[in-house]
Protein backbone atom coordinates (compact mmCIF):
# COMPACT_ATOMS: atom_id res chain seq x y z
CA UNK A 1 0.00 0.00 0.00
CA UNK A 2 2.84 2.35 0.70
CA UNK A 3 3.99 1.88 -2.93
CA UNK A 4 0.76 2.70 -4.29
CA UNK A 5 0.97 5.58 -2.02
CA UNK A 6 4.21 7.09 -3.20
CA UNK A 7 2.78 6.68 -6.65
CA UNK A 8 0.13 8.72 -5.84
CA UNK A 9 2.09 11.27 -4.58
CA UNK A 10 4.36 10.97 -7.88
CA UNK A 11 1.20 11.51 -9.77
CA UNK A 12 0.16 14.44 -7.49
CA UNK A 13 3.57 16.47 -7.99
CA UNK A 14 4.06 15.96 -11.70
CA UNK A 15 0.08 16.79 -12.09
CA UNK A 16 0.31 19.89 -10.09
CA UNK A 17 3.49 20.91 -12.38
CA UNK A 18 1.59 19.97 -15.69
CA UNK A 19 -1.64 22.18 -14.23
CA UNK A 20 0.43 25.36 -13.26
CA UNK A 21 2.22 24.93 -16.08
CA UNK A 22 -1.04 25.18 -17.93
CA UNK A 23 -2.10 28.02 -16.06
CA UNK A 24 0.67 29.90 -16.91
CA UNK A 25 0.07 28.67 -20.24
CA UNK A 26 -3.35 28.87 -21.41
CA UNK A 27 -3.92 32.77 -21.17
CA UNK A 28 -1.23 33.37 -23.71
CA UNK A 29 -2.54 31.11 -26.35
CA UNK A 30 -5.74 32.65 -28.03
CA UNK A 31 -3.91 35.83 -28.69
CA UNK A 32 -0.23 36.36 -28.10
CA UNK A 33 0.79 32.79 -29.21
CA UNK A 34 -1.55 32.87 -32.14
CA UNK A 35 -0.36 36.01 -33.48
CA UNK A 36 3.28 34.74 -33.32
CA UNK A 37 4.96 33.95 -36.74
CA UNK A 38 5.47 29.98 -36.64
CA UNK A 39 7.61 27.78 -38.53
CA UNK A 40 5.64 25.07 -41.23
CA UNK A 41 6.54 22.27 -38.59
CA UNK A 42 4.61 23.80 -35.72
CA UNK A 43 2.13 21.20 -34.57
CA UNK A 44 -1.51 21.63 -34.42
CA UNK A 45 -2.73 22.98 -30.88
CA UNK A 46 -4.60 19.91 -29.80
CA UNK A 47 -1.26 18.45 -30.38
CA UNK A 48 0.26 19.75 -26.63
CA UNK A 49 -2.60 18.70 -25.02
CA UNK A 50 -2.18 15.25 -25.51
CA UNK A 51 1.39 15.14 -25.48
CA UNK A 52 2.32 16.80 -22.13
CA UNK A 53 -0.33 15.00 -19.76
CA UNK A 54 1.17 11.49 -21.25
CA UNK A 55 4.97 12.46 -20.62
CA UNK A 56 3.91 13.97 -16.87
CA UNK A 57 2.35 10.89 -16.51
CA UNK A 58 5.55 8.91 -17.33
CA UNK A 59 7.94 11.07 -15.19
CA UNK A 60 5.63 9.97 -12.76
CA UNK A 61 6.00 6.73 -12.89
CA UNK A 62 9.78 6.72 -13.97
CA UNK A 63 10.14 8.98 -10.51
CA UNK A 64 8.56 6.12 -8.21
CA UNK A 65 10.25 3.29 -10.20
CA UNK A 66 13.06 5.07 -9.32
CA UNK A 67 11.87 5.44 -5.47
CA UNK A 68 10.62 1.70 -5.43
CA UNK A 69 13.91 0.56 -6.91
CA UNK A 70 16.14 1.78 -3.83
CA UNK A 71 13.42 1.48 -1.17
CA UNK A 72 13.25 5.17 0.37
CA UNK A 73 14.67 8.87 -0.92
CA UNK A 74 17.92 8.72 0.66
CA UNK A 75 19.55 6.23 -1.72
CA UNK A 76 18.40 8.45 -4.65
CA UNK A 77 18.73 11.67 -3.35
CA UNK A 78 20.47 12.61 -6.23
CA UNK A 79 18.45 10.89 -9.01
CA UNK A 80 15.19 12.33 -7.40
CA UNK A 81 17.13 15.64 -6.86
CA UNK A 82 17.76 16.33 -10.46
CA UNK A 83 13.79 14.87 -11.11
CA UNK A 84 13.05 18.04 -8.84
CA UNK A 85 15.24 20.19 -10.67
CA UNK A 86 13.92 19.18 -14.01
CA UNK A 87 10.22 19.93 -12.94
CA UNK A 88 10.87 23.18 -11.97
CA UNK A 89 12.79 23.49 -14.78
CA UNK A 90 9.95 22.55 -17.00
CA UNK A 91 7.39 24.95 -14.68
CA UNK A 92 9.83 28.17 -15.23
CA UNK A 93 10.14 27.64 -19.37
CA UNK A 94 5.98 28.19 -19.32
CA UNK A 95 6.63 31.07 -17.02
CA UNK A 96 9.29 32.67 -19.46
CA UNK A 97 7.82 31.86 -22.84
CA UNK A 98 4.25 31.98 -22.11
CA UNK A 99 3.87 34.28 -18.79
CA UNK A 100 6.42 36.91 -20.03
CA UNK A 101 6.29 36.27 -23.18
CA UNK A 102 10.13 36.16 -23.87
CA UNK A 103 10.57 33.63 -26.44
CA UNK A 104 14.62 34.40 -26.26
CA UNK A 105 15.24 33.85 -21.98
CA UNK A 106 12.91 30.47 -22.71
CA UNK A 107 15.32 29.75 -25.45
CA UNK A 108 18.49 30.04 -23.01
CA UNK A 109 16.26 28.25 -20.14
CA UNK A 110 14.98 25.54 -22.24
CA UNK A 111 18.63 24.47 -23.28
CA UNK A 112 19.47 24.11 -19.62
CA UNK A 113 15.79 21.69 -19.08
CA UNK A 114 16.71 19.80 -21.89
CA UNK A 115 20.25 19.34 -19.65
CA UNK A 116 18.56 19.07 -16.64
CA UNK A 117 16.19 16.29 -18.29
CA UNK A 118 19.65 14.01 -20.05
CA UNK A 119 21.23 14.11 -16.52
CA UNK A 120 17.72 13.24 -14.94
CA UNK A 121 17.80 10.52 -17.89
CA UNK A 122 21.38 8.98 -17.32
CA UNK A 123 20.22 8.92 -13.30
CA UNK A 124 17.55 7.00 -13.68
CA UNK A 125 18.71 4.76 -16.03
CA UNK A 126 21.91 3.98 -13.70
CA UNK A 127 19.29 3.20 -11.02
CA UNK A 128 16.43 1.28 -12.94
CA UNK A 129 16.24 0.90 -17.20
CA UNK A 130 12.57 1.27 -17.31
CA UNK A 131 12.71 4.68 -15.33
CA UNK A 132 15.43 5.96 -17.82
CA UNK A 133 13.39 4.67 -20.74
CA UNK A 134 10.49 6.52 -19.67
CA UNK A 135 12.41 10.02 -20.08
CA UNK A 136 13.38 9.02 -23.32
CA UNK A 137 10.25 10.71 -25.28
CA UNK A 138 9.82 13.79 -22.63
CA UNK A 139 14.21 14.22 -23.94
CA UNK A 140 12.61 13.38 -27.66
CA UNK A 141 9.73 16.05 -27.18
CA UNK A 142 12.26 18.73 -25.55
CA UNK A 143 14.50 18.30 -27.78
CA UNK A 144 11.92 19.46 -30.38
CA UNK A 145 10.29 22.19 -28.27
CA UNK A 146 13.98 23.58 -28.57
CA UNK A 147 13.74 23.80 -32.45
CA UNK A 148 10.53 25.41 -31.88
CA UNK A 149 11.40 27.91 -29.55
CA UNK A 150 14.28 28.86 -31.69
CA UNK A 151 12.26 28.95 -34.62
CA UNK A 152 9.68 31.25 -33.29
CA UNK A 153 12.49 33.40 -31.84
CA UNK A 154 14.40 34.36 -34.94
CA UNK A 155 10.75 34.38 -36.91
CA UNK A 156 9.14 37.17 -34.44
Amino acid sequence: MRSLAVLGGFVVVCGAVLLAGGAITAPAIPLWYAALAKPAFNPAPWVFSVVWPVLFLAMAVAGWLVWRRVGHVGRARGALTLFAIQLALNLLWSALFFGLKAPGAALAEIVVLWLAIAATLVAFWRIDRLAGALFVPYLAWVTFAVALNAAIWRLN
